[in-house]
């Protein structure tokens, strides 16, 4: 494997052995397998993880979990089976990292907690991801990605000041508490066993991981100010100037013009009365013309409008839309293609830069492949 350049990759030689299922660990893997480790899947006989049985598919395959898996290598095993024992230790033995997310003691109970496989490989990178992390009072509760963010008070923050918190259109818990620390750590170990010689045993709390995502509002509580309420922090829809309004079509523009300079532009560009272009003597008062203002336009002639200024705003795309645009087409973020039954497909992106990438795209292996 080898990148664009024809370099090898970051992570080649670097075995990882999987036992995470679904999305947190699977995505953590795939960015693993892109940098050029490779990665063996360990699935259940027969049905193997769950996320193959996930709609959508097409052609007969799950696309998400073809979407997560390329590149990997699939082996099944019953982890309660004693005579699968001895073929799980020959893996592990030659392992660098192993990453598992079932619930805290499960895989002690199976005998592969980090003890147990740290006397068989003790240089290896035993990297758990919970919801709740492996010790406190919640560690054995069952949650999902929403339950996370009502558990960090990221969920109170979403929605506007009328209405009830909404569900975020991505799963934020999921990756940027789960996934993406999980990398980076693994990385690190990874970088310090080659100082020290030895593994690491990585507690990875999706939960925990959630409040670096929240800096402005924990900075108000440290500052000894009131936590903003619903909708009214500054990038919640507090401010006139970072705030969705709506079109005269049902379309949306979205304001982010923080910055007096840009500030200037966006009220010049729409008109704002001279009495309320200070925004903070009366918000309410500035937001509701602005509201009118954008209500009276379809969003074609607000984009043509924010595509000539330089003010932090622009119109609400649909992915569809977006999947088809030329800026990323240039940036070949869509670019890559991904074998899925008859189909070419577009692989997921990853925020991997592209000397970094195999160049080769694998497709997801099928069960017991490997």
């Amino acid at each position: 494997m080898s990148s664009e350049s024809g370099e090898p990759l970051p992570l080649s030689g670097v075995r990882v052995v999987d036992f995470s299922t679904l999305l947190p660990g699977p995505l953590a893997t795939l960015l693993l397998a892109e940098a050029g480790a490779e990665v063996i899947k360990i699935e259940r006989p027969g049905s193997g993880e769950d996320m193959r049985g996930f709609a959508p598919f097409r052609d007969g395959e799950a696309v998400n979990f073809a979407l997560l898996n390329r590149g990997k290598r699939s082996v099944a095993l019953d982890l309660k089976d004693p005579g699968s024992r001895a073929e799980l230790e020959g893996l592990l033995r030659d392992a660098d990292v192993l990453v598992e997310q079932f619930r805290p003691g499960v895989m002690q109970r199976l005998r592969l907690d980090y003890a147990s496989v740290q006397s068989i490989n003790p240089r290896i990178v035993y990297c758990s991801i919970t919801g709740y992390g492996q010790s406190g009072a919640r560690a054995n509760r069952a949650g999902h990605d929403l339950n996370y963010l009502a558990d960090t008070g990221m969920l109170a923050l979403s929605g506007d000041a009328q209405g009830a918190p909404v569900n975020p259109p991505a799963l934020i818990a999921d990756i940027a508490g789960g996934s993406y620390p999980a990398v980076m750590n693994i990385l690190l170990a990874l970088r310090k066993r080659d100082l020290t010689g030895t593994g690491s045993r990585l507690d990875i709390s999706m939960t925990d991981n959630l409040f670096p995502l929240m800096f402005w509002a924990l900075a108000e509580s440290i500052a000894g100010n009131a936590v903003p309420e619903r909708g009214t922090g500054w990038c919640t829809g507090g401010s006139p100037r970072y705030r969705i309004y709506r079109t005269a079509d049902g379309g949306h523009v979205a304001v982010a013009a923080l910055e007096d300079r840009f500030w200037s532009t966006f009220c010049a560009v729409v008109e704002l009365p001279a009495a309320l272009r200070d925004d903070h003597h009366d918000p309410a008062a500035t937001a509701a013309w602005i509201a009118d203002a954008i209500a009276a336009k379809p969003a074609r002639h607000w984009a043509a409008v924010f595509e000539q200024a330089d003010c932090c705003c622009n119109v609400v795309r649909s992915l569809q839309e977006v999947m088809h645009d030329a800026h990323y087409a240039e940036r070949g973020v869509f670019a890559r293609r991904l074998r899925l039954g008859t189909a070419s497909v577009s692989a997921l992106p990853v925020p991997l830069v592209a000397a970094f990438c195999n160049v080769e795209t694998r497709p997801a292996p099928g069960l017991d492949e490997d």
